[in-house]
């Protein structure tokens, strides 16, 4: 399942982006705050609106640190009414899209947004990327962050007040031991699925179910890593612990989970033929770890398929990074000239030694669903990009260019390497994971270019194909 790329922003902007964030538990109404809605109105619709009417389905192509959020709802995005956009209806074929409600200049913020679901990916906690089990905050100290990926703990970083982590806040869960940033994401984790998902003793044992689902995971979907069936599983705990579970089903049934696109001919990548065994050995496992008969259509065979395709082509991917956000921090310091090359040359040589000894892998990654963001249709010329500057899920959507009043919000699904390939590469990338061919303007003026990949993948791009598959699912 390959989530959206998060937008350069989660590594501090020196290296090389990869999936790119915390509040409590709120409910559905309060997922999106509009970019300039008033603390007066958030009170006024919080204490008006107990019982909010869902927002409409998401687009189909494809289609203190913790802020409050906005408590409207009941519209088509669940924005307040700061919000700068709203989701619309455009075709059958195309379903929503993401419209501006107004004039935005470059570099606004649209809107920030917290998921209804996120987890972090299972090899990138094995591996000590130390995250919030519920807002995926970085844990570690920026100090600390940059030991462990240079391999060097006698590493000192200069500026250490610039460090925004407050271990001090941090916490445990009591049974599992799994950490939290604090006292609220405990909280909100308990009251939505962590009474479900919760190991206690059994954290340990390989003969629990959730454990044999997560390791069979993990021996299926080796990093890059593009999802988690962790993710699945909170949605499943969610609506075991919600006490109106028909309004959760709901609310995640809004997401598309279309399994193929029978007009463009083409099945979701990892829904093939090819991994048919794997995803039933999954499902198997997933129905002893979680089964609820309040949502047996979800265990089905096909069911699940329709569960693993809206995780595959709704997730957003996060990005956290205390390094990152300690170099934001330190490239807002007034210095004196001296002092500021100095502190430059110091983060540039930094990253340059970081990238040798662990690569791309540089943040505590995951992925969330969205409900506003997922109306976001894709352009390989976007006007408008994804990024999490509070180091939590929060996902901010920021514009590109100047938008006016009534144009169409577009995201890119592809990261910024995917986007200069050929059209013909784009495109398959797209139907491949989003089951949709792309007819954005870019596409349309390259549309008499020979359908060939670009000239960098040629080379033994029929080499790599299938490895690209056995990244994402290999066999058991």
């Amino acid at each position: 399942m390959a989530a959206r790329p998060a937008a350069e922003g989660g590594d501090g902007g020196r290296g090389p982006p990869r999936a790119g964030r915390a509040g409590s538990h709120l409910r559905v109404g309060q997922w999106v705050r509009g970019a300039e809605e008033e603390e007066e109105e958030e009170k006024e619709e919080e204490e008006e609106e107990e019982e909010e009417a869902l927002p409409a389905p998401g687009g189909s192509e494809r289609g203190s640190r913790r802020p409050k959020m906005a408590a409207a709802a009941g519209d088509v995005c669940g924005a307040g009414a700061g919000a700068a956009a709203e989701a619309r209806f455009i075709s059958s074929a195309k379903g929503k899209g993401l419209f501006a409600t107004k004039n935005i200049r470059k570099g606004e913020t649209v809107f920030v947004e917290r998921p209804v679901v996120s987890s972090q990916f299972l090899w990138n906690a094995l591996y000590n990327y130390r995250a919030c089990d519920h807002c995926l905050r970085a844990l570690e100290t920026a100090e600390e962050n940059a030991q462990r990926l240079l391999g060097k703990s006698s590493l000192v970083l200069p500026h250490p007040e610039q460090c925004s982590i407050r271990k001090d806040l941090h916490q445990q869960c009591p049974r599992c031991q799994v950490t939290y940033c604090s006292a609220e994401c405990r909280q909100a984790a308990l009251e939505q699925y962590h009474q479900v998902l919760c190991l206690g003793p059994s954290r340990d044992d390989p003969t629990h179910p959730l454990n044999k689902l997560q390791e069979a995971w993990r021996n299926m979907h080796y990093p890059p890593e593009t999802s988690s069936i962790m993710l699945m599983a909170r949605m499943v705990a969610t609506v075991k612990q919600a006490k109106d579970k028909e309004w959760w089903i709901k609310a995640f049934s809004q997401f598309c989970s279309k399994t193929a696109n029978e007009e463009e001919e083409v099945v979701h990548k990892l829904l093939g033929d090819k991994f048919k065994g794997q995803l039933e050995l999954l499902r198997l496992l997933f129905t002893e770890a979680l089964y609820d008969e309040h949502l047996s259509r979800w265990f089905t065979p096909e069911g699940f398929r329709s569960l693993f395709a809206l995780v595959g082509t709704n997730g957003q991917g996060i990005g956290t990074s205390s390094l990152s956000q300690w170099v934001h921090a330190c490239d807002a310091l007034d210095l004196p000239m001296l002092q500021r090359e100095e502190l430059d040359a110091f983060i540039d040589q930094l990253y340059k030694d970081i990238e040798k000894e662990s690569g791309e892998f540089l943040n505590c990654e995951g992925s969330g669903l969205y409900v506003l963001q997922s109306c976001c249709n894709h352009s390989c010329i976007p006007n408008a990009e994804t990024s999490f500057p509070e180091n939590n899920f929060l996902l901010h959507l920021t514009a590109l260019e100047d938008i006016e009043a009534g144009e169409e919000i577009c995201i890119s699904y592809l990261d910024c390497c995917q986007r200069e390939r050929s059209r013909h590469s784009r495109n398959k990338i797209l139907r491949e994971n989003y089951l949709f061919t792309c007819s954005c303007p870019k596409c349309l003026a390259q549309a008499d270019d020979a359908d060939v990949t670009s000239d960098e993948e040629e080379e033994g791009e029929g080499e790599t194909d299938d490895a690209e598959l056995e990244d994402e699912m290999t066999d058991v």
